[in-house]
């Protein structure tokens, strides 16, 4: 998928590329934007583009409706598919059953993806919701906004990434709470424990991520590829083999012309204007 391969506004997931920021909305606000097989399948393949496209500097994830981010996984749909108690009954169906990683994919549940993701949230954000929000690096929401892991009350686990980094993202105590108990929390309390960068009235989540957006889309993409690649590679590493992994990116991010551009940008008092090589 491409910007010029922009999906109808009918379809669950809706994708485009400006300026160097791309926009992932999902699209089903009438099912509370729950996830079905045909949105894991697009979101994979949103995903799959920008990473390939490296004039995307950063990328957003939103959602059209007020009421839900998103409620996780169509428990009628995606669920049974996957438990396989229904088979598949359409492409998507079986575009899902055909690639069983294309789920980690769409839930960004990898250590390939590189680009900074900024989450804008309005609503509820529970079970595969939160685990998209975990997913990405910053996150906005609204001050009304209640965020939650409630899998645990419908039997299962929050699988496609929750567990993994909550765990890490969070300190113990906050992270058992919402994955053990799974009440939903406030904005408030998802900011005190550093669950989230931004809480803001609703009508400023988009506005704010995309001041966040074209701030860093200013920065040198390749820098920033490089700084997640390392907080990711880095993650729960000895400390010794984490200057590895930093040690590794630096030496790549040294020989780009994006790292000559900032110095010399810097004694020209001027802006730099990055490329990304």
């Amino acid at each position: 998928m491409t910007s010029s391969d922009t999906p109808s506004p009918k379809s669950p997931v809706l994708f485009t590329v400006e300026n160097g920021i791309a926009s992932v909305t999902l699209n089903r606000p009438e099912k509370m934007n729950a996830l079905n097989p045909e949105m894991i399948v697009r979101l994979a393949q949103c995903w799959d583009a920008i990473e390939s496209d490296h004039s995307v500097r950063v990328a957003i994830l939103t959602a059209n409706g007020e009421r839900t981010f998103c409620a996780g996984a169509d428990l009628g749909r995606l669920t049974p598919l996957l438990t396989r108690s229904r088979p598949a009954e359409d492409e998507w169906d079986e575009a899902l059953l055909a690639e069983p990683k294309i789920l980690n994919r769409a839930m960004l549940r990898r250590l390939d993806f590189t680009t900074p993701v900024i989450m804008a949230a309005r609503g509820t954000v529970v079970a595969g919701g939160m685990e998209l929000a975990l997913a990405c690096d910053l996150r906005v929401v609204s001050d009304h906004c209640t965020l939650g892991l409630s899998e645990v009350r419908r039997g299962l686990i929050p699988a496609a990434g929750g567990i993994a980094r909550a765990s890490r993202q969070l300190g113990w105590a906050a992270a058992s709470e919402i994955l053990l108990v799974g009440d939903q929390i406030s904005a408030a309390e998802a900011l005190r424990i550093g669950l989230v960068n931004r809480v803001v009235p609703e009508q400023d989540v988009m506005p704010t991520a995309r001041m966040l957006a074209e701030k860093m889309a200013q920065n040198s993409p390749l820098a920033m590829r490089k700084v997640k690649e390392a907080m990711l590679g880095a993650s729960g590493r000895p400390l010794q083999d984490a200057f590895g992994v930093e040690d590794a990116c630096i030496k790549v991010v040294l020989r780009s012309q994006d790292a000559r551009e900032g110095s010399k940008a810097f004694m020209e008092k001027r802006k730099p204007h990055f490329t990304g090589n």
